[in-house]
């Protein structure tokens, strides 16, 4: 994906720190051996069934991940909430190296998770945050989409295959260098200080969690640097792997939603399983078709004027003098109906010829053929009706109506 530009300090990322080393391959191998098969003894095959869509939401510490999750999720269409690994690991083992700063052990993150992630509430998709931070972690996610693929191929073709589908990795990095980062921490701590007294003292509401880290400067460059040195390196060696997604989250709410828009842009063909992409192959994107679309109208409309003049200047006619009086009227409301029955449109070449008018004229038109069958003879001897068809044309034109001042 592309990388949002960024301003000022944020524009240089943190260095990367040496490649995953074979220790840390082999104790992935081990970690993740021992909990899959915890997990088939504890729930059978045919029940890990994983989401179809997962989004790794990652980040340095103040760049906004609690903040931005609900308009990701909305953004994708995800209606559960999402999996916060620190939420997961909240004993108090785990609550004591978080608060000195430091990171849970990747045998504990990795067996919560996955048990975690077979909710059936989770099927469709889900945004976990904070997930992966270590170099152990990225390996142990590699070997659960390479399950999740290996589930679905055999799966495929039986009852349970719709819960085994072509599963979807989505990597979301949102960055803020380390000033903004120390300053958001020690700023969210001072917040977090003022909204706890104010609850322990009323009574009223819910205590937010407090870090250690957000009350000291040294602690919050500290956690600042971690990310850099264990979490940075582990998301950027799934760049090549799966979906990327680098967001400046530098900036404004409003400026880093943007960015996340931008970076989340639909694309089926990566995200569809391969047969439905083959079906629907010959059907064109949007996107395709609108890219041309002006400089198509404007031949159109010259090889009308250029190759069938008489025609197009009898549509441009009834447009003036029976369509647009109606549109002209209702130019407040910005909608108007003409039903019609001019035989000119009778004429496949002059329907298209009108609808391409109002098109290059702002206007948004619609025809419809409503027919009807009027009685024109009865014959008494037999009782047999005769009717004649009557054809009225709706012509529906939409554009931008004028605004009223009320008051």
């Amino acid at each position: 994906m592309s990388q949002a530009s960024l301003p000022h300090a944020a524009s240089t990322p943190p260095p990367l720190t040496p490649k995953v080393t074979d220790l840390e391959i082999k104790d992935a191998q081990l970690i993740f051996s021992s909990v899959w098969q915890d997990l088939e003894a504890d729930f059978g095959r045919e029940n890990l069934r994983f989401p179809k869509e997962i989004i790794l939401l990652g980040g340095a510490p103040g760049a906004g991940k609690g903040t931005n999750t609900a308009f990701i999720a909305k953004s994708r269409g995800l209606t559960c909430g999402p999996i916060v690994i620190s939420a997961l690991l909240d004993s108090p083992e785990a609550r004591a190296l978080k608060n000195a700063g430091n990171m849970v052990g990747d045998r504990e993150v990795i067996g919560l998770l996955l048990r975690q992630l077979i909710r059936p509430e989770y099927h469709d998709g889900v945004i976990l945050d904070g997930f992966p931070r270590t170099h152990v972690q990225v390996e142990c996610l590699k070997m659960l989409v390479d399950k999740m693929h290996s589930l679905r191929r055999e799966f495929y073709g039986t009852p349970l295959s719709i819960h085994f589908r072509q599963p979807t990795i989505h990597i979301m990095v949102l960055f803020v260098d380390e000033k903004e980062s120390i300053a958001r921490q020690l700023k969210r701590g001072r917040e977090t200080k003022v909204h706890n007294d104010e609850v322990r003292r009323t009574g009223v509401g819910e205590l937010l969690e407090d870090r250690p880290t957000d009350h000291d400067q040294t602690l919050a460059q500290r956690r600042y640097r971690v990310f850099k040195e264990q979490t940075w390196e582990a998301l950027q060696s799934l760049k090549e792997i799966f979906h990327y997604h680098f967001i400046n989250a530098q900036g404004s709410l409003v400026e880093v939603e943007q960015n996340i828009l931008q970076e989340l842009e639909y694309q089926s063909t990566l995200e569809l399983d391969p047969r439905t992409v083959d079906r629907l192959r010959h059907v064109p994107v949007a996107n395709e078709i609108i890219v041309h679309a002006r400089q198509e109208l404007v031949k159109r409309l010259d090889s009308y004027e250029f190759g069938q003049p008489e025609l197009f200047g009898r549509v441009v006619d009834f447009i003036r003098k029976k369509v647009m009086p109606i549109v002209q009227r209702h130019a407040i409301s910005g909608a108007a109906h003409v039903n019609t029955e001019e035989p000119l449109l009778e004429d496949a070449t002059a329907l298209a010829m009108l609808i391409d008018v109002f098109s290059e004229r702002g206007f948004h038109a619609v025809v419809d053929l409503h027919k009807i069958e009027i009685p024109e003879k009865f014959d008494a001897a037999t009782g047999q009706i005769t009717c004649r068809v009557k054809k009225v044309y709706r012509i529906q034109i939409r554009f931008q109506g004028s605004e009223i001042r009320r008051g």
